[in-house]
């Protein structure tokens, strides 16, 4: 492959969030965090497709088990969010009713929380 100044790579499609019940997981995704739905389509007949955009971001979240990851559902989830302000998104949280695990963390980097979904999967907040 030749040299270029661009990467193969561009950035991140979707992150998949294994989930037990689609209908609770987006719920919990939109009314509590405030994503919103790109898509939501019947993929088999046991699931369905649901793309959650993240307002201001490329990326998307993916409400979705494939087959044999169902172990990962309630595990921690190996990514990380990013807030401009997480002590705010501290009380926006705990304001909406989100299992968040403490107040925000500070470290010489910035600062951090964890948050748990309905399936008690953990989620990482930090500062940029």
């Amino acid at each position: 492959m030749p040299h270029t100044d661009t990467a193969a790579v561009r950035g991140i499609k979707f992150v998949s969030i294994p989930t037990r019940d689609q209908d609770r997981a987006l719920a919990f995704w939109t009314e509590k965090l405030g994503l919103t739905v790109a898509t939501d389509q019947q993929f088999d007949d046991k699931q369905r497709w649901i793309e959650l955009r993240i307002p201001g971001a490329d990326t998307r979240l993916v409400l979705f088990t494939t087959n044999g990851s169902e172990a990962l559902i309630g595990q921690f989830a190996p990514m990380s969010f990013w807030s401009d302000d997480v002590d705010a998104t501290y009380q926006q949280l705990v304001d909406a009713g989100v299992e968040v695990l403490g107040p925000p963390k500070k470290a010489e980097w910035g600062s951090s929380l964890l948050f748990k979904d309905p399936d008690g999967t953990t989620f990482h907040i930090g500062s940029r």
